[in-house]
């Protein structure tokens, strides 16, 4: 039941150059704000369906014939029947998937190795969970953030009524009267001409921002800086990494239980990792496995793996139950996952509302200040 990698090597070595630039990473497929039109839900749908079909006796040809037949959209029937027409040419399955786009490697070698053993019904069973807990994921982030983003983006909206309407008028009655103005009305008033003066500019830069995302955000040299300054962030470090980390230790529970040696599934969710810290954690782990250490020592020298990875995968080693662990590992982080995003939500509300009325109190303090003063000049 075994799997070697060996057989494939050529094929991949000859692909490498068409798969670069389309290698895809856990947070651009699964937790994106603009999917793809291949999305993990339907990569979900997909698998879970062909699980069932082939589970019932169908052949993997009319299975993905009848799938096409029910898809509403005309581009998604002609993505089912070029699977089918490449199936009817006596393409094996993983191939067809290996040359579309909206597939990863991991995908491949996982079908791959269900072709070779004769359990592709079990993989697809395997992939359709896989993509589950991703979407699950992906929910948990979405749900965690939504609230405090429309809190943030009030907030800002108040702050900035403030300061381009409420203070000039108090500015005006301050110029007037020739009022003496503490240190803090003169900060806020400065603040303040400075969003008038410049606030379309700085609209405009936040638009062009947007606009231009999806230039650099695929450059490597802004994926790195990003990805190490996500992780050094109070809390939301950890939630990312335990995210990524559920996400590792699932692709490697579904690889080592095909039989796939445990350096070709790291070498094989290396490639697919396009956050740096993990991915260049990983680069080391397979180094340090081919100078001969353990999986265990290896891993403990990147600080990405905490000690509790560590210390269970040692246990695998020395009891030989390298997939169970895994699979607690993966049931750990994902109890992780969803208890931080949880938290995440429950923190930022009333922290973001602190901050508002923070600052819509000073605000306030300046403006009254002065008014006090006029009030005994009147006086």
């Amino acid at each position: 039941m075994g799997f070697k990698l060996d057989s494939t090597t050529p094929k991949k070595a000859e692909n490498t150059a068409v798969k670069k630039g389309n290698e895809v990473s856990f947070l651009e497929r699964e937790i994106t704000w603009f999917g793809s039109g291949f999305s993990s839900k339907k990569k979900e749908d997909f698998y879970t369906e062909i699980h069932v079909l082939l589970k019932a006796g169908i052949n993997l040809k009319d299975a993905l014939a009848l799938m096409g037949e029910n898809q509403k959209k005309e581009k998604q029937r002609l993505f089912y029947n070029e699977l089918v027409d490449a199936l009817v040419l006596g393409e094996a399955f993983s191939e067809v998937i290996r040359s579309k786009q909206e597939f990863t490697e991991y995908e491949y070698y996982a079908l791959k190795i269900g072709e070779e053993t004769g359990t592709t019904h079990k993989i697809a069973e395997e992939m359709g969970k896989f993509f589950s807990r991703k979407n699950e994921q992906r929910r948990n982030l979405i749900n965690a953030l939504t609230y405090p983003i429309i809190i943030l983006v009030t907030a800002v909206l108040v702050v900035v009524f403030m300061l381009r309407l409420v203070v000039p008028m108090f500015q005006d009655i301050f110029r007037q009267n020739n009022v003496d103005l503490p240190d803090i009305t003169k900060f806020i008033i400065a603040a303040s001409d400075m969003i008038k003066d410049y606030g379309w500019w700085f609209l405009a830069l936040l638009t062009l921002v947007l606009v231009s995302r999806s230039l650099w955000t695929k450059k490597e040299w802004y994926k790195r800086k990003r990805d190490r300054i996500l992780l050094k962030i109070p809390y939301v470090g950890n939630f990312i990494r335990a995210v990524y980390m559920a996400q590792f230790t699932q692709a490697v529970t579904l690889l080592t239980a095909s039989k796939v040696p445990v350096l070709n599934s790291i070498d094989l969710v290396t490639r697919m990792i396009d956050f740096y810290p993990l991915k260049q954690g990983l680069t080391k782990v397979s180094a340090k496995i081919l100078e001969g250490k353990s999986l265990s020592e290896s891993l403990s020298t990147d600080a990405i793996f905490d000690h509790r990875m560590v210390a269970l995968i040692k246990v695998a080693e020395e009891t030989n139950q390298t997939e169970f662990i895994f699979e607690r590992l993966n049931q750990q982080y994902n109890i992780e996952v969803q208890q931080k995003s949880k938290l995440l939500s429950t923190l930022m509300e009333p922290l973001i509302i602190l901050v508002v009325g923070i600052l819509v109190g000073v605000i306030l303090v300046a403006m009254y200040l002065p008014m006090f003063k006029l009030g005994s000049i009147l006086g």
